[in-house]
C-alpha cells in the first residue's frame, strides 16, 4: 500500500465499506470520536448520503485503489442562523497516519465549502492530546477557540472537546454573497 500517488475524490456509496473500516477503527481504537461502536456500513452509507443530500463535500483519499482516509463537511448547528456554518471530519486509516493524507483531505474540504459561499469551518476534536488532529488544523489556518473539558468518558478516562475554527470568504467580515445551507429535512 501507498505505492502510487494520492488521489482525492468525491466519496461514492460504493465507499461505505472502506469508511466504515476506518470510521470503526477510529472508534475503538481513538479518542477523535467519541462514538464507541462501530457504525455498519448501511449506517455509513446514510451518513454519506446526507452529507451529499446536502451538497457538501465528502471525499475519500486513495492510492494503489484503497482508501487511506475521508473528510467531510457537515452541518454545524440545524438552526437557521447557522446556515453558513459547517463543522469537518477527518478520518485516516491507520497505515497511511502521519503521511500527508489528513492535510490533502481536509484542504479539499476547505476549497469546496470556500467554493459554497461558506464561512466558518469548526473543527470539534475528541482529545486535548489529539496532537496529530490540532496540528492538522493549526496546520490549515484554524485557530484555537477552546477546550472544553471532560466532555466524553472513553477507555476509562474523562476526554476533552478542543473546538478550533477557520474563517472563509472573508468570514464575518462582510455580508454573505450566497444563500448559505438548506437546513430542512433532507
Amino acid at each position: 500500500m501507498g505505492a502510487s500517488p494520492l488521489r482525492v475524490r468525491p466519496a461514492t456509496a460504493a465507499d461505505a465499506p472502506a469508511l466504515a473500516a476506518i470510521y470503526g477503527d477510529a472508534c475503538l481504537h481513538g479518542v477523535g470520536t467519541f462514538e464507541e461502536v462501530p457504525p455498519s456500513v448501511e449506517e455509513m452509507t446514510g451518513r454519506l448520503m446526507a452529507v451529499l443530500g446536502r451538497g457538501l463535500p465528502y471525499v475519500v483519499a486513495e492510492t494503489d485503489d484503497a482508501v487511506a482516509g475521508f473528510a467531510y463537511a457537515a452541518p454545524f448547528r440545524l438552526r437557521a442562523a447557522y446556515r453558513f456554518t459547517v463543522e469537518d471530519s477527518v478520518y485516516i486509516h491507520p497505515d497511511f497516519k502521519g503521511r500527508g493524507v489528513g492535510r490533502a483531505l481536509l484542504s479539499r474540504v476547505l476549497s469546496d465549502c470556500e467554493a459554497l459561499g461558506l464561512r466558518q469551518v469548526i473543527a470539534v476534536i475528541g482529545g486535548s492530546d489529539n496532537a496529530g488532529s490540532i496540528g492538522l488544523h493549526r496546520a490549515l489556518g484554524f485557530e484555537h477557540q477552546g477546550t472544553m473539558p471532560g466532555l466524553g468518558y472513553k477507555f476509562g478516562q474523562w476526554r476533552d472537546i478542543v473546538l478550533m475554527q477557520r474563517a472563509l470568504n472573508g468570514g464575518l467580515e462582510t455580508e454573505p454573497d450566497a444563500p448559505g445551507l438548506s437546513l430542512s429535512g433532507v
